[in-house]
């Protein structure tokens, strides 16, 4: 399949996925039968490319079915247990992957369980943790630093596991790949605590945040990532961010996009995400990272703490300002929760996509100017994930619209 053809499948697809009314289609059953039907009487694809994109929904589905633990179980022909899966067997697969595991080891005992904890709950039978030995990696080059690794590139010589051979009884590998390695540092002075905190997130639903109620912990720009292939926004670094020897009474993550809550010494919850989820959508709306002419951090923590916001770019549809604002209110229990997030968006959308194209163009051609000028702006610095500790902060608040724009001329003159 050319390039052109996957990104319409996959256009197709994601236009689907954004078409279900989740009040209608309220299970992961009927929300695949309306996709498939959507595709099959989208007349933009090609009988192979409606095809392709039906299989692509298949797999998705069986995922879901095996995830949420729902759904008509059939009888594998191999190993005779009821699996979920129509595609493969669940069962099968993680028999076969424990199978192997005497077959590797990664010298770490913690690790070692991590991995096989891992690998007994995967729900799909590709993108599976798994222990790479080094002898399998080549051509391994310095690519960057980040803000507690080093990383790296490097090509996979077998690949990773690609799909479940029923025949064969046994995972097929898709064979070399591109691969992008990272080196932690000070990981020999880590303590138990930040193994188990690795343990207790789902690696293998790393993109599916809402569904898991997964917290991110340093949720920003910087990890997030666009996938040319299917048109599609990921999230990276989920949980497993920060030095390992990070000190106790001390916060990791990205300042700007930091809830005050936290700023504040709670911890981290789903409500914190949420946050640093408006943070996000008030980067995509201006066109550059929120606070960025700070140059003293605790003086943005204090205005974070006392309620201050980035300043709102006025021609963005009002949905999006509400739903913003409320993202980033100093009131946890005033912020949408993920689903209700999810919801919304989605809303906004189909509004737009149902809204007159002269009411779009307007906005879109007031706004277009501000990205111009936002990308040629270097007057100022880019925020990188840090260690912080900041004592005795009170409690966070919301701000007036006055003080809003006292203190968003204050910070010019600091």
């Amino acid at each position: 399949m050319s390039t052109i053809q996957r990104e319409s499948v996959y256009a197709a697809i994601n236009n689907a996925n954004m078409s279900i009314d989740y009040n209608v289609h309220d299970d992961i059953h009927k929300q695949n039968k309306f996709m498939v039907e959507t595709i099959i009487v989208d007349n933009s694809l090609t009988d192979d490319e409606k095809t392709e994109a039906i299989k692509i929904l298949n797999i998705d589905y069986d995922r879901n079915k095996v995830r949420n633990n729902e759904g008509t179980r059939r009888i594998c022909e191999n190993c005779n247990q009821e699996c979920l899966a129509t595609l493969y067997c669940e069962f099968c697969f993680r028999n076969y992957l424990k199978l192997k595991f005497s077959n590797w080891t990664s010298g770490n005992d913690n690790i070692d369980n991590l991995i096989q904890k891992c690998q007994m709950e995967t729900y799909v039978p590709y993108k599976i943790i798994e222990w790479i030995p080094y002898d399998n990696l080549k051509d391994i080059k310095y690519l960057t630093k980040g803000g507690f690794s080093e990383i790296y590139t490097a090509i996979w010589i077998d690949g990773e596991y690609e799909e479940w051979n029923s025949k064969e009884k046994r995972l097929t590998r898709c064979g070399s790949m591109d691969v992008v390695l990272k080196s932690l540092e000070n990981v020999e002075s880590a303590n138990q605590s930040w193994f188990e905190e690795v343990c207790n997130l789902n690696y293998t639903n790393i993109f599916k945040i809402k569904q898991e109620n997964a917290i991110h912990r340093d949720l920003h720009s910087g990890n997030i990532l666009y996938s040319e292939i299917n048109d599609s926004w990921y999230i990276s670094d989920l949980g497993f961010c920060g030095p390992a020897d990070k000190p106790t009474k001390s916060i990791y993550g990205n300042l700007p996009y930091i809830a005050p809550e936290v700023i504040a010494g709670r911890e981290y919850t789903l409500a914190s995400d949420i946050y640093s989820v408006a943070m996000l959508m008030w980067e995509i709306s201006s066109g550059q990272p929120p606070f960025i002419n700070y140059e003293n951090d605790y003086y943005l923590a204090t205005n974070i703490i006392n309620g201050i916001r980035p300043r709102i770019v006025s021609e963005i549809p009002l949905e999006y300002k509400s739903l913003m604002e409320q993202c980033w209110n100093a009131n946890l229990s005033e912020r949408l929760d993920t689903q209700t997030l999810f919801d919304k968006m989605s809303e906004i959308h189909l509004l737009c996509q149902n809204r007159p194209d002269e009411l779009i163009q307007s906005k879109t051609k007031k706004y277009s100017g501000i990205n111009e000028i936002n990308s040629n702006y270097t007057g100022s610095r880019l925020f990188k994930s840090k260690v912080h500790q900041f004592e005795n902060f009170p409690e966070p608040k919301n701000a007036t619209e006055g003080n809003i724009y006292l203190l968003n001329f204050a910070l010019f003159i600091f």
